[in-house]
């Protein structure tokens, strides 16, 4: 029996294209609620930039990638943070090769400079406007996540510099660096574990790389018509796109609508 549903946002319930959530999808979590199942939201975003969902209700929040969990009233029951030497270490990398970076405490977002391709990030995913703050400053407080504007190709490199992080690429242009070992479905477990509920009694609907881990952690992983094969091949079914009512039709097709 199933108690429990988690959705990302971007390119799951949110469509890339409108910054919407279609109406079959809102019908559908209304529907999921009204019936007693518990929908949550599982998204890379922090909380402060959670702005494309309009008036929807959920019971709670697995917010920055697993590393901070609050309740739908924003009680916060989990959170986790980087390394104080890692990102030490981060901005010493800074002085030998400059990127953007946006860092996350537990109230706001900031980030160390603009450049093209923040814009085009930010205008894609209709975030708030950021401030700037020295990274220098990042160490008077804890960092939860860091959103990072280089190249694949730089991994490598860059992420050996931090030995207390992982990265997860769900888009080109940037990185998600979490504390190691945090991902969505560290959260889920987190907020499972609150509302008394089995990984195996839950379902959750992803389309980016940030959300392979919850797809296989769960009882069923479903992953959107326009996810990456990667991210497919991580799930028990494939729905059609954010686009096409995937979410709706997907819910249908496992008669909990």
């Amino acid at each position: 029996m199933i108690k429990a549903v988690f959705f990302d946002i971007d390119g799951t319930l949110v469509s890339f294209e409108t910054h919407q959530v279609p109406a079959s999808a809102r019908r559908a979590v209304e529907e999921l609620r009204a019936k007693g199942i518990n929908v949550f939201i599982a998204t890379g975003r922090h909380k402060s930039a959670i702005n494309n969902l309009g008036d929807m209700q959920f019971d709670g929040f697995v917010t920055i990638n697993g590393g901070y969990c609050m309740l739908g009233d924003g009680t916060c029951i989990y959170r986790n943070s980087i390394p104080r030497s890692d990102m030490e270490a981060l901005l010493n990398y800074q002085q030998i090769d400059t990127f953007p970076c946006v860092t996350m405490d537990d109230n706001e977002m900031y980030i160390n400079f603009h450049n093209q391709n923040v814009e085009k990030v930010l205008e894609m995913l209709a975030f708030p406007k950021l401030r700037v703050r020295p990274l220098e400053e990042t160490l008077q407080y804890d960092v939860l996540q860091v959103i990072a504007f280089f190249e694949k190709e730089q991994e490598s490199d860059i992420m050996a510099a931090l030995p207390g992080c992982d990265s997860t690429r769900w888009f080109p242009l940037f990185t998600d660096i979490v504390p190691r070992g945090s991902n969505k479905s560290v959260g889920i477990d987190k907020m499972l574990a609150h509302f008394n509920i089995l990984p195996e009694e839950t379902i959750a609907f992803g389309d980016g790389g940030n959300d392979m881990a919850m797809l296989q952690h769960v009882g069923l992983g479903i992953a959107m018509g326009n996810a990456e094969d990667a991210v497919k091949s991580c799930a028990g079914f494939v729905t059609d796109a954010v686009d096409a009512d995937g979410v709706y039709k997907a819910l249908k097709k496992f008669e909990l609508l």
